[in-house]
């Protein structure tokens, strides 16, 4: 079986940056489980894997539009510490949750000047090339219940 559109797909990867650091990885832990055509990985994987069979090695290059996205400036706002009600001491690195046009969404601390907070409401990994060796370990058929949900059910999926 080859991976296509409503396939549920095992794989083992190791994520590296431009300087070669590893920045994830599943090797010695269960393998990443997604149902294929769902938006469940990151697209330039994704599109990487199509038509691969299990025992199937690759190395991808995945740059940032296929990733995570171009780094935004206009993620990046400066807002004074009286946003952040109830929390005593802020620093760098630290996450919460902002509301946005779009809903909410995850920031990060990135510099902390007095009063003064900014944060970064970019991934993580957006505007980096992401490089990974990926191993297919197994594929197959979606259950009915997968695809209507979207997503992987059971051992390495996600559990109602």
């Amino acid at each position: 079986m080859q991976i296509a559109d409503k396939t549920v797909v095992s794989i083992h990867y190791t994520l590296t940056n431009a300087d070669g650091e590893t920045l994830d990885s599943s090797v010695g832990q269960d393998p990443l489980v997604y149902l294929h055509g769902s938006n469940n990985i990151i697209a330039g994987l994704e599109a990487a894997l199509l038509g691969k069979s299990a025992g199937d090695s690759l190395q991808v290059s995945v740059e940032p539009g296929d990733g995570y996205g171009e780094l935004r400036d206009e993620l990046v706002q400066e807002v004074d510490r009286s946003a952040f009600q109830g929390v005593d001491d802020i620093d760098v690195g630290m996450q919460f949750m902002a509301q946005t046009p779009w809903g909410e969404q995850p920031v990060t601390v990135v510099k902390v000047e007095g009063d003064n907070i900014t944060l970064d409401g970019n991934h993580p990994l957006a505007g980096q090339v992401l490089n990974f060796d990926v191993e297919v370990v197994e594929i197959r058929e979606a259950s009915a219940e997968e695809l209507d949900h979207g997503h992987v059910h059971g051992a390495g999926g996600h559990h109602h």
